[in-house]
């Protein structure tokens, strides 16, 4: 494989983040555990494209007064994204060959700068975006045709979900829309739990504005059999509070979560209806832990995991989510199958994070190849 450190001619790639991720911090937060979840020691894995003939830098936040955040937040409460932090990193950003951004909170800032720029060369730019077909018809009649003219500064526009991706393709007329799966650091993997459990141990991890609350209450709540886990700092609390058999926690860290990842059998997803696969990143933390898989069937999550490797059920089926978790518990041999399926899935290239880096890299040398 081209390393960075042979080629004589590395793809200079700049990653625009949101203003409160440094990558220093990011750094030190992963390796203290302060960082919750199964994460790169770099932001969501980009360093890793330094093995594949790039070399990768970050946006950095740097230091506001009060002036400065006040101006930025009302500019960008304004416009819907960043610019200030854009424009802060613009020496980085054009001396860059490609920029990457992880949503289009980003892009669509990047995607401003250079339009506002007088330059007769600029970098191409990678947008990737997450929520924003979920938001469109929410959109204001400013921001559409805005965010619609900005949109043809992106050279090569990705989605991690086949959903999100086709609603592009009608409401943009982008058949060049890339799909690219997300993926997590997946060289660790733990065992599923063998034995059957009683009670039922029942996790349930996110802060997503689309998870289910309501839905997972209602089909798990009050059964004396399970024992639900809720790892959420957005969930109401009241929700909760009729349930004696439910618990929410906030791991304050990592440790703790990996501790209820491996003492738990069963993952469960609830989701109210998306387009951008709202909770990939815990179905793949849960199916390396080796635990079995129930999730909503909505978001384009089924394009990452089979039948054979989750559990899906209707959106809002509360009815539906009960039988499925009491079908796995009742059948330990059926649930751990699926959770071996769903762990082989994760750790035969087709996701995590070294192919989600290497799409990045190729679709980079596709649009560099155009120039």
């Amino acid at each position: 494989m081209t390393t960075a450190m042979t080629d004589p001619h590395p793809i200079k790639v700049f990653v625009q983040l949101s203003h409160g991720q440094d990558a220093a911090e990011w750094e030190r937060n992963q390796r203290s555990g302060a960082l919750i979840g199964i994460n790169d020691p770099s932001p969501y894995g980009y360093r890793r494209a330094e093995r594949e003939g790039c070399e990768v830098r970050f946006s950095r936040a740097g230091r506001e007064g009060l002036l400065g955040k006040g101006l930025r937040g009302a500019l960008r409460l304004a416009l819907g994204f960043d610019l200030v932090h854009a424009l802060r990193n613009r020496a980085e950003i054009f001396r860059a060959d490609i920029v990457w951004t992880h949503t289009e909170a980003q892009f669509l800032a990047v995607a401003m700068l250079l339009s506002l720029a007088r330059r007769s060369s600029r970098p191409k730019l990678l947008g990737q975006s997450v929520w924003l077909m979920d938001e469109w018809r929410r959109l204001s009649p400013l921001h559409r045709p805005l965010y619609r003219w900005l949109l043809r500064r992106v050279d090569v526009l990705t989605f991690h979900s086949p959903e999100n991706r086709r609603r592009a393709q009608a409401v943009f007329g982008r058949p060049d829309a890339e799909l690219v799966p997300f993926g997590i650091p997946n060289e660790t993997v733990l065992p599923p739990l063998r034995a059957p459990v009683r009670p039922v141990k029942v996790l349930s991890v996110g802060n997503d504005r689309h998870r289910d609350w309501a839905t997972l209450l209602a089909a798990l709540g009050s059964q004396n059999d399970i024992e639900l886990t809720i790892v959420s700092r957005a969930i109401d609390p009241r929700l909760t509070r009729p349930h004696a058999n439910v618990r929410v926690v906030a791991p304050a860290h990592n440790d703790e979560l990996l501790r209820l990842y491996a003492t738990n059998a069963l993952m469960v997803v609830p989701l109210k209806e998306n387009l951008h696969a709202s909770g990939i990143t815990v179905l793949q933390e849960a199916a390396l832990c080796g635990l079995a898989l129930v999730a909503t069937r909505t978001g384009g999550l089924d394009a990452n995991f089979d039948e054979a490797e989750a559990t899906y059920v209707p959106v809002g089926d509360a009815a539906a989510l009960r039988t499925a978790v009491r079908e796995l518990a009742a059948d330990p041999a059926r649930r751990d199958a699926r959770a071996a399926a769903a762990q082989r899935r994760m750790t035969s290239g087709a996701l995590g994070c070294e192919a989600y880096i290497s799409r990045h890299v190729a679709l980079s040398r596709r649009a560099l190849a155009r120039r």
